[in-house]
């Protein structure tokens, strides 16, 4: 099988190669694809070290052309950010000035990353289905997940979006239950980066109940939510959730302080230093601290499945609802537990979600139709539109200074603001 890898010049991309070297026995070809040649130089040379110290067989190559880096390719792994961390820090910043939370995905600085990137991605995909073989699987790691997977669907493209929460939550229930991660299945359901973990089956017993008892101080820790909060609702809320929960204290504790993404930058540039280092040959442990936790499980396991190696494994992925949540559209894409094989993931049974739940997913399913078309079709008045609607912002003020922070701060990437 070869894979391609747009946006392979990420220093996140050690950890999917190490993935790949490591647990991906189907892989022949692995090439990755970016347009920074000096940066992409310096992780392609380190993927290939790793490939050839875990005595793996198959072929790394790296290419700033992406029309030959896809010819051929029976999978693509999308993973790019448009603007680079400079983007997300402009993104993770101007939304506080209106008193909003600053965050890549979510709220405004969500909106600013899905405009600039939706039509990229859409242009790759467009090239891919030219150049690659009948049928090849996109894989969308590119946030906002939900959205970006929402245009390809929408386009033709035969894609799946994907994301690391859920896998982080089954190897840290695992570890808490002291049996292997294959043997915990998750009840995982919501819209990308809005997932609950309503339940933790092993061998058909679902043990979050007393995950919750046991554990509740450190789960709590780990989402950065109230305890309060997890057991009224008896499950766990993924991470991003706490900005929803304890919106007004993110943006208090925001304020006067670095972004994440400026955190970020300062890693990638200590990272590629090391990727330099020839001797180099596994993923240093700093990678953990630049993000994607298991994003080389998640993606080698969901290709393995794609493409017909183990149809038994659950993912967590984003598709096409079609009815599995009965309050939203057929077309919607919503993240749940699903079973994947050569004809696609098959979603597994999600039982009635209360208000609470099945409301807020309305709701940013509702700005994320916006958000859509926003990205599709360009104008402020969508931007605003879309501002509006979302549930961390939704008064004109905010939504009215926001969508001219926004286009003034992207105007680069937006062609239609040109």
């Amino acid at each position: 099988m070869k894979i391609a890898v747009i946006g392979g010049g990420s220093t996140y991309t050690p950890e999917l190669v190490d993935g790949f070297a490591r647990l991906g026995s189907m892989v022949d070809e692995l090439v990755l694809i970016d347009p920074a040649a000096e940066r992409l130089e310096i992780v392609g040379a380190f993927a290939a070290r790793i490939f050839a110290a875990q005595g793996h067989p198959g072929k790394v190559s790296w290419t700033t052309d992406l029309d030959a880096g896809v010819t051929d390719a029976d999978a693509a792994v999308i993973q790019l950010r448009v603007g680079g961390q400079q983007a997300r820090i402009t993104d993770e910043t101007f939304p506080l000035e209106c008193g909003c939370v600053g965050q890549e995905t979510t709220g405004a600085g969500g909106l600013a990353k899905a405009l600039r990137t939706v039509p990229v991605v859409l242009d790759v995909a467009d090239r891919i289905r030219r150049r690659a073989k009948p049928g090849a699987w996109i894989v969308d790691f590119t946030n906002p997940v939900g959205i970006v997977t929402r245009a390809l669907l929408d386009a033709g493209h035969r894609a799946v979006g994907l994301c690391n929460v859920a896998i982080g939550f089954q190897r840290r229930f695992a570890g808490y239950l002291g049996v292997d991660p294959s043997a915990v299945v998750l009840d995982h359901v919501g819209l990308n980066h809005l997932t609950w973990e309503r339940a933790a089956y092993v061998d058909g017993v679902d043990r979050l109940p007393a995950l919750l008892a046991a554990h509740l101080p450190e789960i709590s820790d780990e989402v950065d939510i109230a305890p309060e909060v997890l057991t009224t609702l008896g499950n766990v809320p993924s991470y991003y959730l706490s900005y929803f929960y304890s919106h007004d204290k993110h943006v208090r504790e925001s304020l006067g302080q670095p972004t994440r993404g400026q955190r970020v930058a300062e890693i990638e540039a200590v990272l590629l230093d090391m990727y330099r280092d020839v001797n180099l040959v596994e993923k240093p442990a700093l990678l953990g601290e630049r993000g994607g936790a298991y994003y080389s499980e998640a993606a080698v396991g969901l290709l393995a499945s794609l493409h017909g190696y183990d149809d038994s494994a659950v993912h967590s992925v984003n598709v096409r609802n079609n009815g599995t949540l009965p309050f939203l559209p057929a077309e919607a894409v919503i993240e749940v537990s699903a079973r994947a094989g050569l004809e696609g993931p098959a979603t597994l049974p999600v039982t009635p979600l209360p208000p609470d739940m099945s409301g807020l997913i309305t709701h940013v399913w509702a700005y994320e139709e916006l958000a859509i078309d926003a990205a599709l079709r360009g104008g402020r008045q969508r931007v605003y539109r879309a501002l509006l609607a979302h549930p961390l912002i939704g008064q004109h003020e905010y939504a009215d200074a926001l969508a001219d922070k926004l286009i003034a701060a992207g105007r680069q990437h937006l062609a239609w603001a040109s």
